[in-house]
């Protein structure tokens, strides 16, 4: 579906999100998003019969490309006028504190909109060969913010955030071997009852790339964080309903 200048599904870098929670045109945007029920793609399936009504669980990710921010790993999030704002991921102006400051945004439109369930997923990593440890470190920081830091004074149980970025920086010695159900490991998921964000491997870079010049996850690596995304969504969705 076109509305106006985006389509449902394209504009997805960080900055872009201002423009579709955020932005002067975002009531218009965000109507079609709640009513969209296409399928782009063969890549997975849907109900047999449509449900009807409004989707009420958003779900947003930034492709691997925005894992490539600048900055420095421990600058707090900017206030005010945020230049990342309708940006992508090539604007000079990505960069770890305004990155979290375009997050911060954000919560503002999610709390007026409890009816929903808003889901972010981080930004995966990139392999070695597609940035460098300073990038990386930042990308890190990110998404570690995003999961410990970013909604502790958020009052409402209508976002959730997934560390797709720290699952795919660990593997069990092989791009194509998964470590799903280890106990060491880099993961986001539900384990012995709780919601475990846990980091035993020092990377921050991809376990998991098609090739060294493709940050693209191997299957191995989407179906380890398959496995652990579905049961620690049942959780989240379970958490929002009682809410």
């Amino acid at each position: 579906m076109t509305v106006t200048e985006i389509n449902i599904g394209d504009k997805t870098d960080i900055g872009n999100f201002w423009t579709w929670f955020c932005g002067p045109k975002s009531a218009k945007y965000l109507a079609a998003l709640y009513k969209e029920g296409a399928r782009s793609g063969e890549f997975y399936s849907r109900l047999e019969k449509d449900p009807g009504g409004e989707n009420s669980i958003v779900m947003f990710k930034s492709c691997y490309p925005n894992s490539y921010l600048g900055g420095n790993p421990s600058d707090p999030p900017v206030q005010g006028k945020n230049p990342l704002r309708g940006q992508d991921f090539g604007s000079e102006y990505h960069a770890v504190g305004n990155a979290k400051g375009i997050y911060n945004d954000l919560l503002a439109y999610f709390k007026t909109r409890q009816d929903k369930l808003f889901i972010l997923v981080t930004s995966p990593p990139q392999s070695k060969n597609e940035t460098d440890a300073e990038h990386a470190a930042c990308a890190r920081a990110l998404s570690d913010w995003l999961v410990n830091d970013w909604l502790k004074d958020y009052p409402h149980k209508n976002v959730a955030v997934y560390n797709f970025y720290n699952v795919l920086t660990s593997n069990i010695g092989s791009v194509n071997k998964n470590d799903a159900g280890k106990e060491a490991g880099n993961h986001h998921r539900f384990w012995n009852g709780q919601v475990q964000h846990q980091k035993t491997v020092n990377s921050n870079f991809s376990a998991y790339p098609s090739a060294p010049d493709d940050s693209h996850p191997t299957a191995a690596g989407n179906k380890k964080a398959t496995e652990e995304f579905v049961k620690w969504l049942n959780v989240m969705v379970n958490r929002w309903r009682e809410s």
